[in-house]
């Protein structure tokens, strides 16, 4: 073993105020009253938030922080943070280091200059952070950062924190009814996990700087198919080259000290794609996790001369970049609901588990759906490279024979023909691994969790982990209020499942989600199909997910409709940032590049025309290059047009964007594309894809 992994156990949560930390640093009455706060909800008092602010403060200072930030996630998709030092005057022209449990424990932020979503108006500034004590505090670029939800002086939230922590607080309070019917005494939580794979593109940092839209839009708005691709899936789980394999280390180095539980890292399919992936924690720190993961990769990759992308579809014609959200549940003791059991108990009580999922899938699709909506992922969702637009659910050859056998009250068989009663006979126990995995699947069952893999690679994932756990509230919860008033719970619980399961099983889905027969199928099934971000996003107003939210106290109906307002304009700002980056790369490199050549082009036509010579090459191209650029600025005027008459009213600027502006885009981008394939490399003004995806870095 080398030093450097001697070290790693030393570096790992070096930067974290963790909980080995408090126990070092807090007295034994101020270590359990943080413990109870955090196991049973409970209020810390002021004397023991000062005693954790006062230990918090000398570590980090010990650690060389100068500064704190209420670190906290806006309804932006990424972190905002206030920086404030621990400096107070002490007389005499001197300082002296302080932090108060006060500051610990809440912060003020200007609300107004936030999305609200028209929770508040531009002159009701003031909101408020308040510390998560369930999440750790860390040390990141000499700041103390300290997390917290966010929220309106008048009590709405607003960021992603809060709403998550209430859907942890309302599956976790519903999961165990259902295993106190079971027998389960003793757990007195049951904890959402999650695991997000991050996939992301590394391109040279000084061929970045050279593309308008890559800066502006985290995207190529042009870009001609390059002579090579993915073609030879090479790339997929390739030999990594040095200068990757360098910016990796470092990175994992980075995480580590944050308590980043980075475990994988490996070429992804396209090229300069790559992956990272974390090892499960709960969802609430993987959430967190996560956001501080894609903060810290484009921080390292700057140092390494590189640019790290995050956007879910970089590259028109190579794979997208998505992040698979691996979802489970657990109780405090750490038994994982969703592995299947040996024993009847065991075996009866992960199928209410698995109903409860599938039906709460199947009665949420379009809220799921629409947790992944964004203009970026409309590029990449069912693009032969993702999973489809529709959600089902892949459970795999031996679940679904087992599922089934229980809606057609049929022999199940595996090791020999048995018939399947749920809670008094035993079923064989099922591997982790007991079928193929299904990669075009949205929600696939892989052993004892579920993968959502429509998830785009830019997003925040509280936003889909809200869904799945407050669903999973509502069927529980459901299923707990009909299984606590039985009398015969073994003849009830069967009843249940089978019938939950039969009214659902259009939900399950195990073959090909790219093929059109799919599509067709899911139609006729009644799945929902909302292709585009246009198409999904009213799934949350509908009264269906309005009163999901609201039952369990999630959301309120004003947070609800704050959420949608907000992805209804980012929706319209996106693409119209990205129409005005088109129509400045159009009107100040393109056009100007291609007029250029084209007029080479004519000037060799007329001399070789002179010379009596053939000018077969020069009079092709020359026309060739007229016609597209004329052609070209034709469908920039276009979309400088309509541009300017985007409506003032929320809803219709977003259609109007989807019907009007992203096919004007289409069509200056096909012109472009093409004038790229006949114009000279050395003519053409930015960097294409071949100089993008396979310069050596």
């Amino acid at each position: 073993m080398n030093n450097e992994s001697r070290r790693l156990p030393e570096l790992f949560g070096s930067m974290v105020f963790d909980e080995e930390t408090m126990k070092d640093r807090l007295s034994p009455a101020c270590y359990k009253a943080w413990k109870k706060s955090v196991t049973d909800s409970t209020p810390l008092d002021i004397s023991t938030a000062n005693e954790i602010a006062e230990a918090m403060k000398q570590w980090a200072v010990d650690k060389g922080a100068t500064h704190y930030t209420h670190w906290f996630q806006p309804m932006t998709g990424v972190t905002a943070e206030k920086h404030d030092s621990f400096i107070q005057p002490a007389g005499g022209g001197k300082v002296v280091m302080e932090f108060s449990g006060k500051e610990l424990v809440r912060g003020e932020s200007d609300a107004s200059s936030f999305p609200s979503g028209g929770l508040r108006a531009t002159f009701e500034a003031r909101g408020y952070t308040a510390w998560d004590p369930t999440s750790f505090a860390f040390i990141k670029e000499k700041s103390l950062c300290i997390p917290t939800i966010f929220c309106s002086y008048s009590g709405h939230a607003l960021d992603k924190k809060t709403p998550l922590l209430r859907s942890m607080d309302a599956v976790s309070k519903e999961a165990v009814r259902i295993l106190r019917l079971f027998g389960n005494t003793t757990a007195k939580r049951v904890i959402a996990q999650v695991g997000s794979e991050q996939e992301y593109f590394l391109i040279d940092k000084e061929q970045y700087k050279k593309r308008e839209d890559l800066i502006m839009t985290g995207r190529t708005l042009f870009g001609a198919k390059p002579p090579r691709g993915q073609e030879l899936e090479d790339h997929y789980y390739g030999a990594i080259r040095p200068r990757v394999q360098a910016y990796m280390q470092d990175l994992d180095n980075e995480l580590w000290k944050l308590g980043v539980l980075s475990k994988t890292k490996h070429n992804e399919v396209a090229p300069a794609q790559h992956e990272m992936a974390p090892i499960y924690t709960d969802a609430n720190m993987a959430c967190d996790q996560n956001q501080i993961t894609m903060e810290i990769m484009k921080k390292v990759a700057d140092r390494h001369g590189l640019v790290c992308l995050l956007h879910e579809k970089p590259f028109a014609g190579v794979n997208g970049s998505g992040k698979h959200d691996n979802w489970s549940l657990g109780t405090d003791s750490g038994e994982n609901l969703f592995k299947p059991g040996s024993t009847p108990r065991e075996n009866a009580q992960f199928l209410l588990f698995l109903t409860a999922f599938i039906k709460g899938v199947d009665e949420y699709q379009d809220m799921l759906r629409a947790t992944v909506a964004t203009p970026g992922n409309d590029h990449r969702l069912g693009a032969q490279e993702a999973p489809p637009a529709v959600v089902s659910i892949f459970m795999g050859e031996e679940l679904s024979a087992v599922i089934d056998s229980i809606i057609d009250d049929t022999a199940y068989t595996n090791t020999g023909k048995r018939n399947l009663h749920i809670g008094v006979d035993t079923m064989p126990p099922i591997p982790m691994d007991n079928t193929d995995r299904n990669r075009t699947s949205p929600m696939a069952f892989t052993g004892n969790k579920f993968e959502f893999r429509m998830v785009g690679s830019s997003l925040s994932i509280s936003g889909p982990n809200i869904v799945l756990n407050t669903m999973m509230a509502e069927e529980l919860g459901k299923f707990a209020d009909e299984l606590e008033k039985s009398n015969d719970f073994h003849h009830d619980l069967n009843t249940l499942i089978r019938r939950e399961l039969t009214a659902h099983k259009r939900i399950i889905f195990d073959g090909n989600g790219y093929d059109e027969a799919w599509i067709e199928e899911a139609k006729r099934r009644g799945l929902c199909n909302n292709i585009s971000t246009v198409d999904a996003l009213p799934a949350y107003i509908t009264e269906k997910n309005i009163e999901l939210f609201t039952s369990h106290a999630i959301y309120t109906r004003d947070e609800v409709f704050a959420r949608y307002n907000i992805h209804v304009q980012n929706y319209t700002a996106t693409i119209s940032m990205e129409a005005r980056t088109m129509i400045d790369m159009m009107r100040k490199e393109i056009l100007p590049a291609v007029s250029m050549y084209g007029s080479q082009l004519c000037l060799g036509l007329e001399r070789r025309k002179a010379l009596g010579l053939p000018a077969k090459y020069e009079e092709t191209n020359a026309l060739n290059n007229c016609m597209l650029a004329d052609c070209l600025s034709d469908a920039c005027d276009k979309l400088e047009r309509d541009l300017r008459i985007v409506p003032s009213d929320d809803e219709e600027a977003m259609r109007y964007c989807h019907t009007v502006i992203v096919p004007d885009m289409n069509e200056c981008r096909s012109f472009a594309d093409e004038l790229e394939t006949i114009t000279s490399r050395d003519a053409w003004p930015i960097p294409v894809y071949s100089d993008l995806l396979f310069s050596e870095i």
